[in-house]
């Protein structure tokens, strides 16, 4: 394996990262002193050789003086040996007595003392007629040690003449070698370029500007495709979506009214979901007022923040180029083909092909994160691969006659096989985009043809240093880029470690192709895990089974996705039949996703940051060393897959034997969901009443499995705040549900349309609840006793929770969604709130916020009080009040941040009231 390229290329990278943002300084003088310090170890390294070089001259004439090269005694006239040939040209001067004249190695006529052939002698005949190296008639082999000295005519012993010479000396000053001066070269060349881009955040006005918050007129250079933010859950609401947009600018306006010419990176963010901003292609120039701000960090490849205010227009000053034009025409003819595609093929094929993410729901984003298979929507290097080995074939065999692929089929030469795969690659640059993986796999993918235009093989390590070198000294910024660092792991596992553990899995015997996709998809999780544990701080159980059943489904979708892509401007039935064949594997690997992500034990928390990383690289390490020597009977094996299996699935009959969890006869359970709320009622076997849904779909799809919930005859929905409906997916996600209940009261408006277009989607029917409505399922029965009908306009979403009176088994349960005091108080002056008798448990209103009305606390006198809230919310929920008044009434006070997931569990006992509980810790 040859590794001379990666010490270079990880200086490289080291240098530049640290660099970035060093002050410009510190990069001059390490770029100076490395550059100095290379030349010098070139010159040192130069001197070495020539002396290697002299003193194996003299070495070699030493040796000749003995023998050969120089007259000495016994010598013939003329400096030539007696019985030797001249040592200018030893193999045409002078015959060897008693052996064969090497100008004519087949004499005619027989050798004096020896029998006559009857076949012409063979070349370099020994005497007597035999070829040198067959044994000797009656006699030992020559050279035969046994014969007690060397026959005749074999080399003397000991002879340097006769022996062949040393191989070269290695030199005794290893840091004499010219790859020391490579690396340092490296180091001063990543220096300067990182220096230079480094300054380029601080050339101008533009940074000044920001520090200062100045409004300014800007004119943009987009250099990026615009994306739009995805919701985030801040507590009660969700975070409005904005367009964000890459740009350079290189005109600037000052409130002075200075104008000023620059080319400073900017990260524009616009106040808008759409409109016109998210048609701006690359390297469109545009003119637009905002405000400028610092960025959030130190370390980004910005210099500010440019905030466009909601209502406000680009205005186009120069078109985009050609190229990108050409490009923009292509992902718009894709996402057009594939308009007609169901759901999570339709978001995810663009995605796969082209990188397009745009239509990628927040829920299908969150579950390929989990499964680590956010890689496929990055357009990994396996979509440039699989298109460069539909054009050359193989790559080892690239330049061989024997190459595959289409260009030897339609009898292109290697040399235009290599052009043609240049235009390919550019091309996939341009429409894929920059993006860090692309442009590693762009990279290589370009010395592979370079390999294979010279018809000279090529090493994939060096390939991939070499790709990394240029690609840092070219965008330092790649150094800081997670996304790089993934990509060029994930690529390096592939070539070392995947081959190998390949290898071992198939002495013990494992089908080859199962070993070959077993190793590869091992070998990257190992080496990208610990990243991706600095990020998440979250390592997935799932990730290599999910990497290996959506493996089968990439290479097709990826060849129909670009013959979609590549027919849906000149015949758009035929790119939507590809389009439509593509489908099947997209939606083939969005299941896998959302089938992993759902698993109760899919993943595990981990500490986060390098610490963490630092900690689960030790710990891969560690595991597979064990590995290798525990892992060798196929039934130790088969026990830890079957292990691993009940982990992560985690069927409720054996979890709840093995953890008690779920409790036999729960009758509610208060799902463990953050900063939210839902909660579960036991409605029978495999069903549940579900009271909201929390912020995060995963968490309570998870909450559900783990309880065997299949069927929900209702799911009520106190009101439309984030936190209590925007994990509605989760719930709605491969269960039979009767219908979804929700407050009067439209607000926020955002949220209640996301609920209606979610129900529609799923064809669950939407109706309100109100006061004096009852119902039954199963042995659970329960009343609603708040909002009124009419309702007057409450001062917010709050006050018009739905609030529940729950009677199973013998329990009675108050419900109060996020009520706060004023409604609290009008519930207890209506009729049903005058007779509410003390109740066993309570939810809490609000997450145990300090805004309680203690006449209802009193009212209610409750056993048991839940609290839901998430860890070290920003809110300090519970409040030490709220907590301390319900302990000082007798209550027993539990909350999920501290206690985990919930459960009541009740039994009827003739008219008692027993009650149980259960959690599931943290």
């Amino acid at each position: 394996m040859d590794l001379r390229l990666v010490p270079p290329a990880l200086a490289a990278w080291l240098t530049a990262a640290v660099a970035l943002t060093a002050p410009w300084r510190w990069a001059v003088v390490v770029a100076a002193v490395s550059l100095v310090a290379g030349l010098a170890f070139l010159v040192a390294s130069g001197r070495g050789r020539r002396r290697q070089g002299g003193a194996a001259r003299g070495a070699s004439g030493t040796r000749l003086g003995h023998g050969v090269g120089v007259a000495s005694e016994g010598s013939a006239p003329g400096g030539h040996v007696a019985g030797g040939s001249d040592p200018r040209n030893p193999v045409l001067e002078g015959p060897v007595p008693g052996g064969s004249d090497p100008r004519n190695p087949m004499p005619e006529g027989p050798v004096p003392g020896g029998p006559a052939p009857r076949n012409p002698a063979p070349r370099n005949s020994a005497p007597g007629g035999l070829a040198r190296g067959n044994p000797t008639p009656g006699g030992p082999a020559p050279g035969d040690l046994t014969s007690g000295g060397p026959a005749p005519g074999s080399p003397a012993p000991g002879n340097p003449a006769l022996q062949d010479p040393p191989p070269p000396a290695t030199p005794t000053h290893p840091w004499r070698s010219p790859s020391v001066a490579v690396l340092l070269f490296c180091i001063a060349a990543a220096a300067a370029s990182a220096g230079l881009h480094g300054a380029d955040l601080h050339r101008g006005p533009v940074p000044g500007l920001a520090v200062q918050h100045a409004r300014v007129d800007a004119e943009l250079e987009v250099t990026s495709d615009p994306r739009v933010t995805r919701p985030r859950i801040t507590g009660d609401h969700a975070a409005p979506s904005a367009v964000l947009i890459e740009a350079d600018v290189v005109r600037v306006k000052a409130p002075d009214g200075a104008v000023s010419r620059t080319s400073v990176p900017v990260l524009v963010l616009v106040e808008a979901r759409g409109g016109p901003w998210l048609s701006l292609l690359p390297s469109t120039r545009i003119a637009v007022r905002g405000g400028l701000v610092p960025p959030l960090r130190n370390g980004d490849r910005i210099a500010a923040v440019l905030r466009v205010a909601h209502g406000e227009r680009p205005r186009v000053v120069a078109g985009p180029s050609g190229p990108q034009r050409l490009a923009g025409a292509l992902r718009a003819g894709l996402r057009e083909a594939t308009d007609g595609l169901p759901g999570d093929a339709r978001a995810l094929l663009p995605g796969l092909v082209v990188g397009d993410t745009a239509r990628v729901t927040s829920e299908l984003h969150a579950a390929f994160q989990a499964t680590d298979l956010l890689h496929l929507m990055a357009v990994s290097g396996a979509n440039f691969t699989i298109l460069l080995a539909l054009l050359i074939g193989p790559p080892g065999i690239a330049h061989r006659v024997e190459r595959r692929g289409l260009a030897p089929r339609i009898g292109l030469s290697l040399r235009a096989t290599a052009l043609l795969g240049g235009v390919l690659t550019l091309g996939f640059v341009v429409v894929c985009r920059p993006e860090p993986s692309v442009l590693r796999a762009a990279s290589c993918g370009a010395i592979a043809l370079l390999a294979v235009a010279t018809g000279r093989r090529r090493s994939l390590i060096p390939a991939l240093a070499t790709a990394v070198l240029l690609l840092v000294l070219y965008d330092p910024w790649l150094a800081r880029s997670y996304g790089f660092l993934l990509s060029v792991l994930a690529t390096g596992a592939l070539l070392t470690l995947a081959p190998r553990w390949s290898a071992g899995l198939r002495r013990r015997g494992v089908p080859a192709r199962l070993a070959e996709a077993l190793g590869a998809a091992g070998a990257a999780q190992a080496v990208c895990a610990p990243v991706v544990a600095v990020l998440a701080a979250r390592v997935s159980l799932v990730a290599v089974p999910c990497n290996l059943l959506a493996e089968f489904a990439v290479a097709p979708a990826t060849v129909l996705g670009f013959a979609a892509l590549a027919t849906a401007q000149v015949a758009m039935p035929v790119a939507e039949f590809f389009a439509w064949c593509a489908g099947w594997p997209a939606g083939w690997i969005a299941d896998i996703a959302r089938a992993g992500a759902a698993l109760p034990g899919g993943g595990v928390d981990w500490p986060g940051g390098w610490r963490g990383g630092v900690l689960l690289a030790v710990g891969t390490v560690v595991a597979v060393w064990l590995g290798r020597r525990v892992l060798r009977s196929p039934w130790v094996v088969a026990g830890c897959v079957l292990v691993l299996v009940l982990m992560v699935v985690r069927p409720p009959p054996l979890t709840r034997v093995i953890t008690g969890w779920p409790p036999p006869g729960w009758r509610l359970v208060m799902c463990d969901v953050g900063q939210g709320d839902a909660l579960v009622l036991a409605a029978g076997a495999g069903a549940g009443v579900v009271v909201d849904a929390g912020p995060d779909p995963l968490l309570v799809d998870r909450c559900l499995r783990s309880l065997g919930i299949t069927k929900v005859p209702l799911v009520l929905l106190t009101h439309f705040h984030a936190d209590h409906v925007a994990g509605l997916a989760g719930v709605l996600r491969g269960r039979s549900v009767g219908v979804i209940e929700t407050t009067g009261f439209q607000e926020p408006v955002g949220q209640a349309a996301f609920v209606r277009r979610l129900a529609a989607r799923h064809g669950v029917p939407v109706a309100g609840a109100v006061a004096g409505e009852r119902r039954r399922t199963g042995p659970l029965d329960w009343e609603v006793l708040w909002p009124p009908r009419p309702m007057v306009t409450p001062d917010g979403p709050n006050d018009a929770s739905v609030t529940l009176f729950v009677r199973t088994a013998g329990l009675t349960m108050l419900l109060l969604g996020d009520l706060e005091p004023a409604s609290q108080r009008a519930l207890l002056r209506t009729g049903d709130g005058a007779r509410l008798p003390p109740v066993d448990v309570l939810k809490v209103a609000h997450h145990g916020s300090a805004y309680q009305d203690p006449g209802l606390l009193r009212r209610a006198a409750p056993r048991l009080a839940l609290i839901s809230c998430g860890v070290d919310n920003p809110y300090g929920h519970p409040s030490p009040r709220t907590v301390g008044a319900l302990q000082g009434r007798g209550a027993a006070v539990l909350r999920t941040d501290r206690d985990g997931a919930i459960a009541v569990v009740g039994r009827d006992e003739g008219g008692g009231r027993g009650l149980g509980v259960a959690h599931s810790g943290r």
